[in-house]
């Protein structure tokens, strides 16, 4: 079991998520909505989840691979329904950068396999009908 914990610690919507470990997350609502932009957004810490996830996924499998992951970078943006209530992200747009010593056809299995088979952030996206459409570079050309 999962346990975190939320207290609001800031106006109306700004909270502090803690897990068990003792790592805290803030949370608010935008000042449209009434926020103060005490934190991040929970739609958008869901896309911040999806980005860690797959980043861990792949950097474990290429180590296991013996590639030389020297630096890594991702670039996430989505967009969401409109006229819905809630407003579940419909496309979500990923790009790996990555470098170092790293053949480009590993690097591709590797992002395939977090976003079709191993990553659960991705599963839950498209489990509600999220498109995940990614890219990759390897040491700045397109792969």
């Amino acid at each position: 079991m999962i346990l975190i914990e939320l207290d609001r610690v800031s106006g109306d919507f700004g909270f502090e998520a803690k897990d068990t470990s003792g790592h805290t997350v803030r949370l608010d609502s935008s000042p449209e909505s009434g926020g103060a932009n005490f934190g991040v957004r929970p739609m958008q810490m869901l896309l911040m989840g999806l980005g860690g996830c797959s980043g861990i996924d792949i950097v474990s499998i290429l180590n296991k691979q013996r590639q030389a992951v020297e630096g890594f970078q991702m670039t996430i943006d989505g967009t969401r329904e409109t006229g819905k209530e809630a407003t579940l992200w419909e496309t979500i747009n990923i790009h790996f950068a990555l470098k170092g010593n790293i053949d480009p056809d590993k690097a591709k299995k590797a992002c395939q396999l977090s976003m079709d088979k191993y990553c659960s952030v991705a599963a839950t996206l498209r489990e509600a009908h999220a498109a995940i459409n990614w890219t990759l570079s390897v040491n700045g050309k397109a792969v």
